[in-house]
């Protein structure tokens, strides 16, 4: 169960809709739009240029889109020291920080850092990390990511060979928060969902879809497979 503003959010399953594939000169617009369309939370790829291929934004920039909307800021940090700025991100409005387990901070030490800034704390892995890399971790984060793309661009195809991955967390830990990211879609989102996985990414098929809030339901009704 996850908190936003206060406020619990009690669902079976979240809907967070990635930032990276909205209109970046109208930000604060898109997220307005995703909280009226039915988001949970906002997916906010934060990029490096040295663990992934991509520059994105920084606290800044999220912390100049807290004021805009109620949603959860799932934060996901795609850079190579995520401990030095974990702080950075706290104070901008992440709600929920993810960092990835193949980063050069100490992992134990990131995970403290992220509870200690008073934040939800998840681990990714990408396609090439085995599952079980995670599991000294579990009892200590909130979720686990499986990315289902390589990590560093929108609008891949989804990956279902990371479904045993998923499957695999959701038989080891029932009430975790199981996390997909990469190519979700009205079709992919039905396999992610049957392994197990209970928090939906999605960019291109929300930002693109002539009918977001449609987009969002519709997300959230394959989940339920």
């Amino acid at each position: 169960m996850l908190v936003r503003k206060g406020t619990v959010i009690d669902v079976k399953t979240y809907i967070s809709p990635s930032i990276l594939s909205c209109d970046f000169g109208a930000m604060r617009q898109e997220l307005i739009s995703l909280t009226e369309c039915g988001a949970d939370m906002a997916h906010i790829d934060v990029m490096d240029g040295n663990f992934v291929p991509n520059i994105t934004l920084g606290p800044c920039i999220v912390s100049a889109l807290r004021g805009c909307t109620t949603l959860l800021f799932d934060v996901h940090l795609m850079i190579d020291e995520p401990i030095r700025y974990i702080e950075d991100f706290a104070k901008a409005g992440a709600d929920l920080i993810t960092f990835h387990l193949e980063a050069a901070s100490d992992v134990g030490a990131t995970i403290g850092k992220i509870a200690a800034c008073g934040c939800k704390a998840g681990i990714a892995i990408k396609p090439g990390t085995p599952v079980e890399a995670v599991y000294p971790y579990l009892d200590r984060v909130d979720m686990v990511l499986v990315m289902t793309v390589e990590p560093g661009f929108g609008g891949q195809s989804y990956m279902a060979d990371m479904e045993p991955k998923v499957a695999a967390l959701r038989k080891k830990c029932p009430d975790l928060l199981i996390q997909v990211d990469g190519g979700i879609n009205e079709t992919t989102v039905k396999a992610a969902a049957q392994a197990g996985a209970n928090v939906i990414v999605a960019g291109s098929y929300v930002f693109k879809a002539a009918d977001r809030a449609a987009a969002i339901r519709t997300l959230r009704e394959g989940a339920r497979f």
